[in-house]
């Protein structure tokens, strides 16, 4: 974090725009501030495309006048019944409001709102290091007002609320989510008051939508170190109220002197190394719920011990329905997740054994073009503390890794296709569609996945025909 004075920040608001919009607030006899989230990320030095203007009067008729004055190619939106209004000119977008105060009802977030001053509106902002707001006006201009010593938090690395946090969560319980994606983001402690508020205040979360909850959760699972938003809503309670799947699997069980380990903590370490890997969003999401079906799996056998077995297979049908209530994307995005869960078993298998062509054939005809974020979510599930264990397993990793670049340059199995399709089967015996054109075409792939034969058309015709004609008898 850098220390700003009054000519730094007038230097950092030097762009046209901000004296324009000083400009028209001075023409009105009002005041005009730029806030929020724009003028934190200039003490933080991050960039930031949003900028939030609020006037001490009428946002919109402010709006209005400096969509004129940029000029045609300026676009203005008006939403009356918000009291907003969005300027966006190219790539610049502003957002216009009101200075206002608000007050809510126990059972909804949407508050009765009146006209405030700029204090009032600093008040009603979720945390101080988003309540700072930098005067535009001429006379005033780079003056910030900071009622809430916003900056000294920026300095401490602290989320804190403005005014009391039981009354900030209480009213609007989406600043929840909102106080752990910032903390996340951040890289901030939560001020330990306003953290006892999140832990007090945590049932208030059902009245928020899931699109509302799942859009901060996409935005700290998209942050440098998405562990720690869980590992915060675990912490304070969120976290089995909004996924009670994922918080199912925390928790250590002994039986006979023998324990398993605690699951979500695994989870979370396994979530850390794909993100370190440079795993997108997504495999991301396949790390989160890699071991989801194994609290649905968990059983003790005296002679094993704790066994999950099959839990990729159940942890894969819970994916969709996981996707579905959270208001994750229903389409191929989720298939992918789907995929990576069900796999994920399959190489630490293939590496605790021996590495056979057959196997990782197989391997690559079921992953086709995921099979590398398979393998990077694979050694990222590699979390013993036996580090000749860990040593063994990511040595025979990149065994399996040699062994598909070779098969597939030999093979080409990523994007099989059958060498000899079912019209050509049936044409050469005279068949209709039926049973036995599927029987003979799956016989093909599994002969090829085997290497008994190569993945070729002349090879593969002649395996068919030599197939059939032992089905039939001749």
């Amino acid at each position: 974090m850098r220390h700003l004075d009054r000519q730094q920040l007038t230097e950092l608001l030097a762009a046209p725009v901000f004296h324009l919009i000083g400009e028209v607030a001075d023409e009105m006899h009002l005041e005009a501030y730029v806030v929020g989230g724009y003028v934190r990320d200039l003490f933080l030095e991050r960039p930031s495309k949003d900028i939030d203007v609020v006037v001490v009067g009428s946002g919109i008729q402010v709006a209005r006048q400096v969509a004129v004055r940029l000029g045609r190619h300026a676009h203005l939106s008006v939403f009356k019944n918000f009291g907003t209004a969005q300027v966006k000119d190219g790539a610049l977008e502003l957002e216009f409001v009101g200075a206002r105060r608000e007050s809510y009802s126990h059972d909804s977030r949407k508050p009765i709102v009146e006209d405030g001053t700029l204090e009032d509106d600093q008040q009603r902002r979720d945390f101080t290091i988003n309540a700072m707001a930098v005067c535009l006006n001429r006379e005033r201009f780079g003056e910030l007002v900071d009622p809430f010593d916003g900056v000294w938090d920026l300095e401490d690395r602290l989320i804190a609320t403005p005014l009391d946090p039981d009354v900030t969560f209480s009213d609007d319980p989406l600043r929840m989510m909102r106080c752990i994606r910032f903390a996340t983001q951040l890289n901030f402690e939560i001020e330990p008051e306003t953290f006892e508020a999140l832990e007090r205040n945590r049932e208030r979360i059902r009245i928020i939508s899931q699109e509302r909850i799942i859009d901060e959760i996409q935005k700290f699972m998209a942050s440098d170190a998405p562990a720690r938003g869980w590992e915060l809503l675990f912490q304070c309670g969120l976290l089995e109220i909004i996924f009670p799947e994922l918080y199912a699997l925390h928790g250590i069980e002994t039986m006979n002197g023998r324990a398993h380990k605690d699951n979500f903590w695994h989870t979370l370490e396994v979530l850390t190394n794909v993100v370190r890997a440079g795993g997108d969003l997504w495999l991301r999401w396949a790390a989160l719920l890699h071991d989801i079906g194994k609290p649905k799996t968990k059983r003790f056998d005296p002679a094993a011990g704790w066994t999950f077995h099959n839990h990729n297979f159940v942890g894969e049908k819970m994916v969709p329905q996981i996707f579905r209530r959270l208001k994750l994307p229903l389409d191929d995005r989720m298939k992918y997740v789907q995929k990576l869960v069900s796999l994920h078993m399959r190489p630490i298998v293939i590496a605790d054994e021996e590495v056979t062509d057959s196997a990782v054939r197989r391997l690559l005809f079921e992953a086709g073009d995921d099979i590398d974020d398979l393998m990077l979510l694979c050694e990222a599930d590699i979390t013993s503390k036996n580090q000749q264990r860990k040593q063994r397993f990511l040595d025979n990793f990149q065994l399996v890794r040699e062994k598909l670049v070779d098969l597939e340059e030999r093979d080409r199995i990523r994007c099989f296709q059958p060498p000899v399709s079912g019209e050509e089967i049936m044409e050469l015996f005279h068949l209709p569609p039926c049973r036995e054109v599927g029987v003979l075409k799956s016989a093909v792939k599994d002969a090829i996945l085997d290497g008994v034969i190569p993945n070729e058309h002349d090879a593969a015709l002649e395996f068919v025909i030599q197939l059939h004609r032992k089905r039939r008898g001749n």
